[in-house]
């Protein structure tokens, strides 16, 4: 077998960090507090002064905790604090009876997810990337990474507003949520620690104002049509949210709550995607024969001619790619739950205070569940051997019934914007450091990812 491509990651330390240590690498990513029995153990503990942390990678733990029919496994109070100045108590952060009700009234938005239905809107968002892409300057390298930001954005606001996203709203949303990500893990950091929050809660709530003033901008107007009786009329996830009634008070969403709700739509629907496009990218620019091969991949199912959604569902190898790339980066690398009363997991004994952690990014390169799990390989999803491991032990949208619900609008749309990416260009990683991860609330290139352009002849 040749050798196959280990993309970066950060090296995991040899014994477990003491407190101090763990603090230090946690300042700016998680992923880089991970030792190496982190990589093949069943479960993990951590203490802290103010939290004891369970990392379980047993599956069959990992099953019963994302599948959770009974509800016995909340998510914990350290994701709403992380995630509350942005999504307030949304589907994503509701336990319970209340993510049940609030499952029930956002579900009919997602029609406007459908597949085909959105189809246009991806293709033509993935267009315009590619001719920002083309217009850029050729004699240096371009960095990817906002870019993918900005396509995935796009097709958000296309598809929950119906307009298209401008390149200085995306750079500020960009800027924001970046900013916003450093302040609430460090925040969180300190808070778990047993040390005060500093001002990083204050500049965590500035940073998701600054988010919520981009689509409230576009929501308030609407929103108070709505209210004297007016609609325009768009057949769009914003409309199809103030129909939404509780399915037992039918009272519907206030405008507090529908900027939450948008904002939890437009972070999983942008955010988690541009992290994998930007890695895909990356992993592409080092492998020029697959991109040969993925290139005529393309030009056999279209013929040659326009992207369609038939043709666009037969490129299995482009899917492999962005499948691969969500095992090897996965942009949520870390679930937190908890439990509901005490319990006992692998002999030892979880309280509803601790903090329990399904891993992806742990499940996904451990050498029982993948072969050579840290090796870039789309190939392993073609493998019927591995179809067990695809199903218990590839993570990246959750697993059960809070398996993320836009997880076939997020595959199609990467392949979609990966194959019009393909089609346009050669992409080749410039004579410099690989890029290195940063592991905040989600997965992202720390500086960027720049990749020379070759436009590939039309």
């Amino acid at each position: 077998m040749t050798d196959l491509f280990v993309p970066p990651f950060p090296e995991p330390l040899r014994t477990k960090a003491g407190l101090v240590r763990r603090f230090v690498r946690g300042w700016n990513s998680w992923v880089h507090t991970l030792f190496a029995r982190s990589y093949t153990m069943k479960m993990g503990r951590v203490a802290l002064p103010r939290l004891t942390i369970h990392v379980v990678n047993d599956l069959a733990i990992v099953a019963r905790v994302l599948d959770d029919p009974e509800r016995r496994y909340p998510k914990h109070r350290v994701l709403n604090a992380m995630l509350g100045p942005l999504i307030g108590e949304s589907v994503f952060a509701a336990n319970g009876k209340d993510w049940a009700d609030q499952r029930a009234m956002v579900n009919p938005a997602f029609a406007h997810t459908n597949l085909q239905r959105g189809f246009t809107r991806m293709l033509g968002a993935a267009e315009d990337v590619v001719a920002m892409m083309r217009a850029a300057d050729a004699a240096r390298p371009l960095d990817v990474d906002p870019l993918m930001t900005h396509v995935t954005a796009d097709i958000i606001f296309r598809t929950i507003f119906s307009v298209t996203l401008s390149p200085q709203e995306t750079q500020a949303i960009y800027k924001s949520f970046n900013r916003y990500q450093i302040e609430a893990q460090r925040g969180t950091m300190l808070a778990i620690n047993g040390l005060p929050r500093l001002w990083y809660a204050r500049a965590a709530r500035r940073s998701a104002a600054e988010i919520h003033a981009v689509l409230t901008r576009i929501m308030r107007p609407r929103f108070e049509a709505r209210q004297r009786g007016e609609s325009p009329g768009q057949a769009d996830i914003m409309e199809a949210l103030m129909d939404a009634r509780h399915p037992e008070t039918g009272a519907a969403f206030g405008f507090e709550e529908l900027v939450h709700q948008v904002s939890l739509i437009f972070l999983a629907g942008h955010e988690t995607t541009a992290s994998a496009l930007a890695w895909s990218l990356y992993l592409l620019s080092e492998q020029p024969d697959l991109q040969e091969a993925l290139h005529g991949e393309i030009a056999r199912e279209t013929g040659g001619g326009p992207l369609t959604f038939e043709a666009v569902r037969r490129l299995e190898g482009v899917r492999n790619l962005f499948r691969e790339t969500l095992r090897l980066y996965p942009p949520v690398p870390f679930l937190p739950r908890s439990v509901l009363v005490p319990e006992a997991m692998r002999g030892r004994t979880v309280d509803p205070a601790d903090l329990l952690v399904i891993a992806p990014w742990l499940i996904q390169r451990n050498e029982a569940n993948w072969a050579c799990p840290h090796a870039f390989d789309p190939g392993r999803f073609a493998d019927p051997a591995n179809a067990e491991a695809v199903k218990t032990a590839w993570l990246p949208f959750g697993q059960g019934a809070r398996l993320c619900i836009g997880a076939g609008f997020a595959q199609q749309e990467a392949a979609i914007i990966l194959a019009t990416i393909i089609r346009a260009f050669r992409l080749v990683h410039p004579d410099a450091p690989r890029p290195e991860l940063t592991s905040r609330l989600t997965v992202r290139p720390r500086r960027g990812v720049p990749l020379w352009l070759t436009a590939r002849e039309v």
